[in-house]
């Protein structure tokens, strides 16, 4: 693994689509830009000791903003969606 674990499972994301996926066994989390599903799946293992059935990744690009004249992009970022088997539940904390 080129990267620590701490460092590719970088937070739980939770909004409205993300809890109805819950449902559905799948978990959303924001994950470095630099991670494949490979190691993405490796840091999931080791963070919650539990193996994952399959990994999504998905690149989202950043948005447009503009403050006065200033105009600019907001950073482009990495997301994973992880399904469990039936069965397996992890907790995330909501704050």
């Amino acid at each position: 693994m080129s990267m620590s674990v701490s460092k590719i499972l970088i937070r739980p994301i939770i909004t409205e689509k993300a809890t109805l996926l819950s449902g559905d066994n799948k978990y959303m989390f924001e994950v470095s830009s630099d991670a494949n599903k490979i190691e993405v799946a490796k840091a999931f293992e080791v963070t919650y000791k539990i193996k994952p059935i399959k990994i999504n990744v998905i690149r989202v690009k950043g948005k447009a903003i503009r403050y006065g004249q200033t105009s600019g992009r907001t950073k482009l970022w990495k997301k994973a969606i992880v399904t469990l088997k039936v069965g397996d539940k992890i907790e995330l904390a909501t704050s």
